[in-house]
């Protein structure tokens, strides 16, 4: 357990690096459907989108989950906590959203993406609402039900808002 705050540490600083990368990568995504027709700019917007997922994101990822699958071998008994199997269940969603991200990025570098720029605006809320499940669940060491579905149905909403407003809308 002497290493314990160390690790912890170290996770809590994965966590940051990947979700920087989780917020700012959709956005690029927007950037490159709305100037698809600059091929300079999107040219560029490539680069990027493959430098930050490939060079940030996902070594933080896997970093994230390496020293979060030590510190519960470390302390076994966060697994018996109902709180700490929902965290996790969040977390399987998120890493599936993060591998969803290499799949839009590959096909935009192919320029075969017929997402909109309005899709990628809704999609770039998904993580969002992730993390705040993820921390509500570690910070208050709880699962709030009524929080956990308020939050999930505003998201919802927002989301369903960003889909169906008219493009040029303000």
């Amino acid at each position: 357990m002497q290493y314990y705050l160390p690790i912890l540490t170290f996770h809590v600083l994965s966590v940051l690096s990947w979700m920087a990368v989780l917020f700012y990568m959709p956005r690029l995504f927007v950037y490159h459907q709305e100037n698809r027709d600059k091929k300079d700019f999107t040219d560029v917007v490539k680069v990027q989108e493959r430098m930050i997922y490939v060079a940030i994101g996902l070594p933080a990822m896997w970093a994230t989950i390496l020293s979060g699958a030590t510190l519960l071998y470390l302390n076994p008994a966060l697994l018996s906590q109902g709180w700490m199997l929902a965290k996790l269940a969040v977390l399987v969603l998120l890493i599936a959203y993060s591998f969803s991200m290499e799949h839009y990025r590959k096909i935009l570098l192919e320029d075969r993406c017929t997402k909109s720029g309005q899709f990628f605006r809704a999609y770039n809320e998904v993580p969002t609402i992730l993390a705040i499940l993820i921390v509500t669940y570690v910070i208050t060491k709880s699962i709030p039900v009524y929080f956990s579905i308020g939050i999930t149905a505003f998201f919802g909403f927002v989301i369903y808002k960003i889909l169906t407003k008219k493009v040029g809308e303000n």
